[in-house]
């Protein structure tokens, strides 16, 4: 990344009360990116959002929709954002420096909570994606370690036995949109193989230590084609689909276990250990992929009516038409 699109990244955050850890994602990624008009997506980790938000009111009271300002201010934020919305708070259309910019403000415990467990599969998603990282006071990138090789074991049990890298990071991506109301009307159809394609070597360097890992434990094997693409060639039986498992989140695990059956074993170190038990990787991924889709689609509708609330009637209608328009062009 250049580092012109460091400095601005950073001087932007200098205009906001201090956060914990700060990154950017999305389209602003994008090495040929050339549209002015993208906005800059930033998700911001702070200990106290209702405090932040109070701060933030008073450097900042244009970014915020002028109902809230007058209504609620930052508790009023804080309680949409909680109680209806996934716990993040969005402020979009923020003119600085003769550029657009959007921040998410979430707790950073939520954050981490949803890094780790799976437990909104919203921010969890986003991470799973190429993002630029600003601030990490408290080493967010290695907790998210977890969440990486969790989403490819997730996307490699969806796969077949021979794909290509660019096929398993289109399925990475497409995780997080499994359920996405969006998707319906309000998204281009091509989203996910635009961020693969536009992306591809940072989404290489982000899973190249776990594709090296799993074929350490002969889970993968991988070859390079004549382009210098990798090939991937996986272990489709059954001991190979519950190593995979095994690397997804407690939470995830546990309700296919509800759903399907459990095994209890008896590890190394004497104790009780309960797994998934499924008589067929299909039916394991079958089962994944509609606590994947349930949980996607009741975030996403729950963050777009928070964010109808809180965002204001024209900011909230600017969004959705710019959603519509690059959904319209997309099915032309």
């Amino acid at each position: 990344m250049e580092d012109e699109n460091k400095s601005e990244f950073r001087s932007f955050l200098k205009i906001l009360p201090p956060v914990e850890f700060a990154c950017v994602y999305g389209s602003s990624l994008h090495p040929n990116n050339q549209d002015q008009s993208t906005m800059t997506d930033f998700i911001l980790g702070v200990s106290d959002p209702y405090l932040w938000h109070y701060e933030n009111l008073e450097l900042n009271r244009n970014h915020y929709a002028s109902w809230v300002v007058h209504l609620g201010g930052a508790r009023l934020v804080t309680e949409v954002a909680d109680k209806i919305g996934v716990g993040v708070h969005f402020n979009p259309f923020v003119s600085w420096n003769r550029k657009m910019f959007k921040y998410g403000v979430v707790q950073i415990d939520d954050l981490l909570r949803d890094v780790l467990c799976w437990d909104r599969f919203y921010l969890s998603g986003r991470f799973q994606k190429p993002i630029h990282i600003v601030i990490d006071n408290l080493d967010i990138a290695n907790d998210n370690s977890a969440n990486l090789r969790a989403a490819i074991s997730a996307a490699l049990l969806f796969l077949p036995s021979e794909f290509t890298e660019e096929d398993l990071y289109s399925k990475v991506c497409s995780l997080s949109y499994m359920g996405d109301l969006r998707m319906l009307f309000a998204e281009d159809k091509n989203k996910v193989k635009k961020i693969v394609t536009g992306q591809f070597d940072l989404f290489h360097s982000m899973y190249k230590p776990f594709l090296e890992e799993y074929e350490a434990k002969k889970l993968l094997r991988l070859s390079s084609n004549a382009d210098r693409r990798i090939q991937v060639f996986q272990d489709c039986n059954l001991s190979a689909a519950s190593s995979l498992v095994s690397f997804l989140p407690p939470a995830i695990r546990n309700q296919m276990g509800m759903k399907l059956r459990e095994k209890t074993k008896i590890s190394e170190t004497g104790k009780i250990m309960r797994d998934v038990a499924f008589s067929s990787r299909e039916e394991a991924a079958k089962c994944l992929q509609g606590i994947l889709r349930r949980r996607v689609m009741i975030s996403s509708a729950r963050q777009a009516v928070s964010g109808l609330l809180t965002s204001g009637g024209v900011n909230a209608s600017r969004y959705l038409a710019k959603k519509i328009c690059k959904a319209w062009k997309s099915w032309r």
